[in-house]
This record gives structure tokens, C-alpha cells and sequence, in this order.
């Protein structure tokens, strides 16, 4: 892997929800997500539309970040998102 090949990201599902994820490879990941075969939250709730994504040098640094966005409220998720 090279850097930066560690992402977080945010998805806005078909219901208008939002899911957060983390991958080695965003591409692949969203087609999973809108194949149904992603995480079980996603499965009928497709298509998914990728809303944010960031990008880290670490597995452990995307991990940290994807935890604290998974504490985010919705409407600091929505400015997250709008900030980008």
C-alpha cells in the first residue's frame, strides 16, 4: 500500500440516512455498498451516494477518525460534509 491509502468516508444512503465506513479502496467499497453486499446498515438502502471522504497515511489514524465521526450528531455530520 502506499500513502494515503487509508479512507474514511461518508455515505448518504437512498433513505436519506448517513453511514460511515473505513477502506483501503473507496472505489471498490462504494460498488460493494450499492451491490448489497456492503456493511448489513447499507443493504436495502441503496444506491449510496459517497457524500466525504478523507484519507490517511495509517490504518489506526483512519480508524480514530472514523470513530469520532460515528460520534458526530447528524447535523455536525452535515456540516462536516458542507465544510468540504
Amino acid at each position: 500500500m502506499t500513502d494515503a491509502d487509508h479512507v474514511v468516508y461518508v455515505l448518504e444512503c437512498a433513505d436519506g440516512t448517513l453511514y460511515t465506513g473505513y477502506t483501503t479502496d473507496l472505489e471498490r467499497r462504494i460498488a460493494e455498498h450499492d451491490a448489497g453486499e456492503g456493511a448489513k446498515y447499507t443493504r436495502g438502502r441503496t444506491p449510496v451516494d459517497l457524500r466525504y471522504h478523507e484519507r490517511f497515511d495509517s490504518r489506526s489514524a483512519a480508524m480514530a477518525r472514523e470513530y469520532e465521526i460515528k460520534q458526530l450528531s447528524r447535523p455536525e455530520k452535515e456540516r462536516l460534509i458542507d465544510s468540504a
